[in-house]
């Protein structure tokens, strides 16, 4: 329980095969009441376990999936509403005074967080004050005692943003948080889309039907009703408490303690003998968000990339080793019209699906394949000159988890280098011809070998 299960996955999750873990009976829980059970390393670095979440074969290539996902994105499918009595997640239900947290196998992962924490919930729900619309999203939920947990949110997010305005107003706000859901619930939840979509409806569409969703019992949000466990709550205006710090996906610490949003849980519902997931934090590839994170995020800056009309992209990364999925972007296109990698790498930077901490962006020319980090150093090396190709972007958005900035008041700010890794447009035609294989020497070859 006390960094066990974290030590046991970290480890795992370096191995390849990487399999899941299921802890059925955790020390000093083993008679608990509600019998619940704690999922590692559900996806992990497996591509063939991220395909299959998203609904494709196993044996997708990387960027073909991508591409897949990107297309499936622009297809939404609004949840669909079931009854308390079809809903497995109400199997069992406390309220009240009866709720006790601290019967659940809540896990401490690193030796120098703040206390316990679930994971990153996989599904929180909240709904925007002004709008009605219902957003889901993955943020850490630190124990705080039976019946309050503590609600984490980076600046710039939509919960925080839901919060900050209900405060505003002097109102409480209804947040409800699910574990053990489809996973796809993970990978979703962990973009940033359109204010007024719901993740329900990106979830339906990479599905291709709706998602099954019960209306709460103490609030009125719709929760996945086919979750293993789900807790209702409210957070009163202005009710903060301190929490953290916790180890993040930059493979560090997070912000000090601090005083975050305070959840009063109004009821609990599970599953017989529940499956509750935990999403490890860490450096590649033990960061359970690292390989779905990565593909999920390079889909959105693509479908972006399409929303904007820019032409000739053949590819988009977010390598799941810089800062699990955040910290890296490399587009790979075909150069149609003087400063089009300019203007790629100028979007990826701002636009929705890759504004956030990212640093690095980088282009390339469709000859190199985004994903092969060995190409793109190739190509960085003998195809960027540094003096002319790197441009910089000052105070842009990024996160109190960045550790480089200090002293920490300044990190919700940060800076982005944008590579240009291609040849140079002006002189295309005299550019050197790079060395390569032609077609029938390398099939010829390919049948010798075999």
């Amino acid at each position: 329980m006390i960094e066990e299960m974290s030590a046991i996955s970290y480890l795992v999750a370096k191995q390849s095969p990487s399999p899941a873990i299921l802890f059925e009976s955790a020390r000093g829980y083993e008679n608990n009441p509600i019998g619940a059970r704690l999922l590692w390393n559900i996806l992990g670095p497996s591509l063939k376990r991220i395909a299959l979440t998203l609904e494709e074969p196993p044996e997708t290539r990387t960027v073909e999936l991508i591409r897949r996902v990107k297309d499936k994105l622009k297809h939404r499918i609004p949840p669909r509403e079931v009854s308390k009595s079809r809903a497995p997640v109400y199997e069992n239900t406390v309220a009240g005074p009866a709720i006790d947290l601290r019967q659940l196998p809540i896990p401490k992962h690193w030796p120098l967080d703040g206390g316990r924490y679930a994971g990153t919930a996989d599904a929180v729900i909240t709904r925007d004050p002004d709008t009605g619309y219902l957003n889901v999203g993955t943020y850490r939920m630190m124990l705080h005692g039976k019946n309050r947990v503590g609600l984490y949110l980076s600046p710039g997010k939509d919960a925080r943003l839901h919060i900050t305005r209900a405060w505003q107003k002097g109102e409480s706000i209804q947040v409800a948080a699910a574990w053990g859901i489809d996973p796809l619930f993970m990978v979703i939840g962990s973009q940033t889309f359109a204010k007024n979509v719901s993740e329900y409806e990106y979830a339906g569409g990479v599905k291709g039907r709706p998602i099954p969703v019960v209306r709460g019992t103490t609030t009125d949000l719709l929760l996945p009703a086919q979750a293993e466990l789900v807790i209702e709550g409210i957070i009163r205006p202005n009710s903060v408490k301190a929490e953290g710090p916790f180890g993040e996906f930059p493979g560090y610490y997070g912000r000090p303690e601090a005083g975050c949003p305070l959840v009063e849980v109004t009821a609990l519902h599970y599953r017989s003998k529940p499956i509750i997931t935990n999403a490890l934090m860490a450096d590649y590839p033990s960061n359970e968000q690292s390989g779905f994170f990565s593909i999920i995020r390079s889909a959105r800056i693509w479908d972006d990339f399409d929303k904007l009309g820019i032409p000739g992209i053949q590819g988009v990364y977010c390598h799941p080793a810089a800062a699990a999925g955040f910290g890296m972007t490399v587009i790979s296109l075909e150069q149609r019209y003087a400063g089009h990698a300019a203007q790629a790498l100028a979007l990826a930077a701002q636009a929705p699906g890759g504004a956030y901490y990212t640093k690095w962006i980088i282009a390339v020319d469709e000859d190199v394949d985004p994903t092969d980090i060995n190409q793109v150093i190739w190509a960085m090396s003998s195809r960027c000159n540094p003096i002319e190709d790197i441009d910089l972007l000052r105070n842009t958005w990024s996160t109190w988890l960045d550790p480089t900035q200090n002293p920490p008041e300044e990190r919700p700010y940060g800076s982005k280098a944008l590579i240009n890794a291609c040849k140079e447009h002006r002189y295309l035609p005299v550019f050197s011809k790079r060395t390569t294989l032609r077609k029938e020497v390398y099939e010829s070859s390919q049948n010798a070998r075999h």
